[in-house]
């Protein structure tokens, strides 16, 4: 009797230490969801039984609830002028990942491989002020480009990111295999790279140096050194080298910045208005290989009047119309270059806005 109390004390023990064991464990799974930049059951591939491999180009690209149209004209650009296999990267929130992937496999798309993400806003928590005079800067989605290392699921060495209001003409692949200087996590294309548009930028009045995006009436922007004429970039079409970022710690380094700016308002008041492409300038300064300008012909949503040489977009590899006015909206330039890849929504939700 003494022999079989022991041992069943000692199954109570076991049984607590077990217990306690998978409390513990849950409650590390919560805390890391929390704060992972990404929640779970978001993801799906788009083709029956096939995964992303580290052989596919991964595109990284966003898809708000109220763009997502615009999304897949991004999408369609780059799925029908690249040879090679590309994998597509989701990434929303939870409200529209229904409605993505019913605009997937109701239409053309159907054919892409891809997965949806499901962001999760909670890690920016007290690293972004709510005022801004563009408030649609703010969503939760243009930030992104900061978290691509936690974003891409397998093994790949580099990724493109592309924002929502791009059109890709050339092949993908050309972009993605750009070579990297050593040392540097990422490439961009430099504000100042491309003469076509030197005229168009000096008559809107467009931001292309640092000066546009920080405060440099704050000292710590200051003591940064960095001259306030050099060339800025833009972060709406890049390549990144993962392994790069990774040791670098970019993710933290941009995340610092943010917290910075929302303790001492570093660049939210800025002309360029915006709070996602100041930490990049910063963290990237004087750190990036330049992309071919022809792979980033912006500014077409600057301005509803002014406009390129047709010849000159015609050549363009990429047309992003960064700005206020976008292709899906009126009034805009070029909506012809845009309307070319866009497919019309399923359910009718989303629509373009014409006179």
């Amino acid at each position: 009797m003494a022999l079989l109390r022991k041992i069943n004390r000692g199954l109570l023990i076991l049984l607590i230490l077990v217990a306690f064991a998978l409390l513990y464990k849950k409650t590390k799974l919560q805390t890391l969801a929390k704060h992972s930049a990404l929640k779970k059951d978001g993801g799906k591939t788009g083709v029956e039984d096939e995964k992303e491999t580290d052989t596919d180009i991964p595109v990284v690209i966003c898809a708000s609830e109220e763009r997502i149209g615009a999304a897949m004209a991004t999408i369609n650009s780059v799925y029908s002028n690249s040879r090679y296999r590309v994998f597509f990267y989701i990434v929303t929130l939870r409200d529209a990942i229904k409605k993505i992937r019913e605009y997937i496999e109701k239409t053309k798309l159907r054919k892409i491989k891809y997965k949806i993400l499901e962001f999760n806003p909670m890690v920016l928590k007290g690293k972004v002020n709510p005022d801004s005079s563009r408030p649609e800067l703010l969503h939760p989605l243009n930030f992104v480009r900061f978290y691509l290392p936690l974003l891409v699921t397998e093994n790949h060495k580099r990724v493109v990111y592309l924002d929502d209001d791009v059109i890709v003409q050339g092949d993908i692949q050309e972009l993605y295999n750009i070579k990297l200087k050593v040392g540097h996590a990422a490439a961009f294309a430099s504000d100042c790279d491309l003469p076509p548009t030197h005229e168009m930028v000096r008559s809107v009045g467009m931001q292309t140096t640092y000066m546009g995006f920080l405060d440099y009436r704050k000292e710590e922007v200051r003591e940064l050194g960095i001259n306030p004429s050099d060339c800025s970039f833009n972060p709406g079409v890049f390549v990144a080298d993962l392994g790069e970022w990774k040791k670098q710690k970019i993710t933290k380094k941009l995340e610092k910045w943010m917290a910075k700016n929302v303790r001492e308002n570093l660049y939210s008041s800025a002309m360029a208005g915006g709070v996602a492409t100041p930490p990049m300038l910063i963290v990237f300064y004087d750190k990036y290989t330049t992309i071919d300008p022809l792979w980033h012909v912006r500014h077409l949503g600057w301005s509803p009047d002014t406009r390129y040489p047709r010849s000159f977009l015609k050549d363009a590899r990429l047309l992003h119309w960064n700005g206020r006015f976008k292709p899906w909206d009126y009034p805009c330039v070029h909506l012809d270059f845009w309307e070319k890849w866009f497919i019309p929504d399923p359910t009718g939700k989303f629509t373009l806005v014409r006179p």
